[in-house]
């Protein structure tokens, strides 16, 4: 089984792109972040026309996240817990039914940016990483196959970035957040492409601005973390880079792992 997270940066305006992707990759579930609709305004049609089922949880404009399987999930489950006055569509959580009968879940998840840093974005981004550690911390406990997938918009250590320095006070980088990601892997989950190589100039976000591209000046912040169950049946991951050399790129690239349902 193939699982894939992509920030889309607008699913309308890379749907060429997607479709593509879909097409060339053919990867079991998709997770995509900031499709930047509502639930109606989604192109499902041409997803569905390529075998996939959709599920989403959108917003008009920006935010909004997907989950995209060529299997329909027992459950589907829109928002992350933990304030009920959040409506920012940033969360999507789908349930699987595997062959053998165990279950895989696999959350789409959209973190906060949190810049600029002195306004209520940081501590909206941080409080959001704590329910997200609770939510993960309950999921855990099922010990089932869990999958964590998306924009963390978080770097989590300096050779993950082309130059720290200037990252050192962005938001995606600050070490409360950098923190904050390790009490989320310390439950006991795997980064899966930090679980196959060590790696440095490896990413997964270029800018637009500055040559950033061409230069390979890029930022790790599409993570997938696995519980163990899914870390003991992944055998490899990737990040898929040479998507963002396509016209109308995402800044964003797809990342990967693939999973031994046998195992």
């Amino acid at each position: 089984m193939k699982i894939a997270t992509w920030n889309i940066n607008g699913v309308k305006a890379r749907i060429d792109n997607l479709t593509q992707w879909l097409k060339d990759s053919d990867p079991d579930i998709v997770c995509l972040q900031e499709i930047k609709t509502i639930d109606e305004g989604f192109p499902r049609l041409e997803i569905e026309a390529l075998g996939y089922h959709v599920e989403t949880h959108g917003q008009k404009g920006f935010n909004g996240v997907a989950i995209l399987s060529k299997s329909s999930p027992s459950e589907v489950n829109r928002g992350l817990p933990g304030d009920a006055l959040d409506e920012q569509a940033r969360f999507l959580e789908a349930v699987f039914t595997l062959p053998d009968t165990s279950i895989l879940r696999v959350c789409c998840i959209y973190l906060p940016n949190g810049n600029p840093v002195e306004t209520e974005k940081y501590p909206y981004k941080l409080a959001w990483m704590e329910r997200l550690r609770s939510f993960a911390a309950e999921r855990l406990a099922y010990e089932e196959m869990l999958v964590l997938a998306g924009d963390y918009n978080v770097i989590p250590e300096p050779h993950d970035c082309f130059d720290p320095k200037a990252w050192e006070n962005d938001a995606l980088f600050l070490p409360q957040t950098r923190e904050a990601f390790r009490r989320l892997e310390n439950l006991g989950l795997t980064d899966a492409v930090r679980a196959t190589t060590d790696a440095t100039r490896l990413y997964s976000f270029w800018d637009y601005q500055a040559g950033a591209w061409p230069k390979n000046n890029g930022i790790r912040i599409d993570h997938l973390l696995l519980s163990p169950e899914a870390a003991d049946r992944m055998t490899s991951a990737a990040i898929e880079k040479h998507v963002r050399a396509w016209e109308k790129p995402s800044d964003h690239v797809p990342v990967i792992a693939y999973f031994d349902l046998a195992a």
